[in-house]
Parts: C-alpha cells; structure tokens; sequence
C-alpha cells in the first residue's frame, strides 16, 4: 500500500485586538513606568547608559571627522531607533509585572535570542528610516546651504538661525522629519513589546501598532509627543539625561503595550 499523506490543515489566524486608549491610560503608563524604574534602578541605568554612550560616540565621532554640522540632525534621528535599545527594559518590565526575580543573566539572554526572531526585522526597518532621515538630510544641506561654509558647528547655526536659506533649510527638514517620524512611530510603538512577547510575525506586528495608532489617535500621538520632547530633551546634556528618561519611557512603553493589546486567552 502506498501512504498518502493527509492534507495540511490550516491553522487558524487571528490578528491581535487592540484597545482604545485615553490620556488616562497614558498618564498611568507613565506613572507604572517611573515605579518599574525605581523598583529596578540598575537595568534602567545600564540600558539608558548604553544608549547614552552610543549618542556620546556618534558625537565624537562627527567632531573627528570635521562634520559637527551633522549633530543637530542626529540629535533629532537619533531617537528613532530608541524603541529597540529598550528590549531589555521591556523584559524587565515583564517580569516585575509577572513577579518573577531579575536576574542579569535570564535578561541579557532575551534581548541576545531577539537577534533570532522577528524582532530583528524591526531592526532593520527602523535602522531604514533613520537612514532616509540622514540622507534627507544631506540632502537638503546641498539644496539649500550648499553654497554656503560653515566648517564648525556654531557657524552652522549661525547660518541655519540667520538667513532665509537656513530657514527655509529648518522648516522643511522639520516637515520631513514630522512625516518620518510619525510613520516611524505608527509601526513601531506597539510591534516591537507585541514581537517580544508573542511569536507573530514582523508585518502583523506592524499592522498591529498602526491599528492602535488609528483606533486612539489622540492618545497615541499624545504619547508620542510626549516622548520626542522627553528625548530630546534628555538629548541636550550631552545625552546624559537619557540614563533616566530612556528606562522611564522604555518602562511606560511596555505598560502602554498591555493596555493597547488584548491579551491571550
């Protein structure tokens, strides 16, 4: 007899659900992620650290290499990948949340096995837009200031601050960053705690954080601004404000996550 094999049956696929949001629920993801923070203060320190010494680096780095022009707009994109760099505190969040003990070790290895998952997609997409945000930047340098020099940053600003070519150059950068950031901000603020906790795949993720965006947009956008303004902020003492702001929001996130996501049965 010849076995024939049974036909594969499909499983059932269930996009997740998603709650609508109000400022009270940003209010108290605030309020849970400045607690995780103070239940947890050394991850929050060593994850924030590791975001503020890679902003302190890329700063060094465009003083080296005689491109101090190029601080203010990395100051500004610089955040756009932040999302990522708190998987960790995500996890922690996580865990105080499930009362389960921080331990390094167990933490650490999470955010090393996303490398492996979807997770790491939402890396590269990220990563992308930062990109496009530098690149556009560059480019409109050459559009509009391109005929002037400024070899140091403060005549860089002298220039941006002080001619019709430099604001023209602020306005539609700002515009431009505006719109990158908030398609940014659409796909990612939900996708990446949502990839962590769940095997879904990286488009379903978005999916998801866009439909969260859309069911309660004053709340989410109200969240993101809330953000920007907190990072960059935290940006302006040479990044150092970020060892706090960065696993305050980080933590915040995650709570935001549990409320904008309808759990698993």
């Amino acid at each position: 007899m010849t076995n024939q094999r049974e036909p594969a049956t499909p499983q059932a696929y269930t996009m997740p659900g998603v709650n609508a949001l109000t400022p009270a629920d940003i209010r108290a993801a605030l309020m849970e992620g400045l607690s995780d923070f103070a239940r947890a203060p050394l991850f929050g320190l060593f994850f924030g650290g590791i975001f503020a010494l890679s902003g302190i680096v890329i700063v060094l780095a465009l003083t080296l290499w005689n491109m101090p022009w190029m601080i203010y707009p990395v100051a500004i994109g610089f955040p756009l990948v932040g999302p990522f760099a708190a998987v960790g505190l995500y996890e922690v969040s996580r865990r105080l949340e499930a009362g389960r003990p921080l331990i390094w070790s167990e933490i650490l290895s999470v955010v090393w096995a996303q490398r492996l998952r979807e997770l790491s997609w939402m890396a590269f997409a990220m990563l992308f837009v930062f990109w496009v945000w530098m690149y556009q930047v560059r480019l409109l340098i050459a559009l509009f200031l391109g005929r002037m020099s400024f070899a140091t940053l403060d005549k860089f600003l002298t220039v941006v601050l002080t001619t019709p070519q430099g604001w023209l150059f602020l306005t539609v950068g700002h515009v431009v960053g505006a719109a990158l950031a908030l398609i940014l901000f659409s796909i990612t603020v939900i996708s990446i705690p949502l990839l962590m906790e769940r095997e879904v795949d990286f488009v379903t993720a978005m999916i998801t954080s866009v439909r969260t965006v859309v069911a309660s947009p004053v709340a989410m956008l109200s969240w993101g601004v809330v953000v920007t303004l907190c990072v960059i902020l935290a940006c302006l003492p040479f990044f150092l404000g970020l060892l706090v702001i960065l696993p305050v929001l980080g933590h915040a996130t995650w709570h935001l996550y549990r409320r904008a996501v309808v759990p698993l049965a």
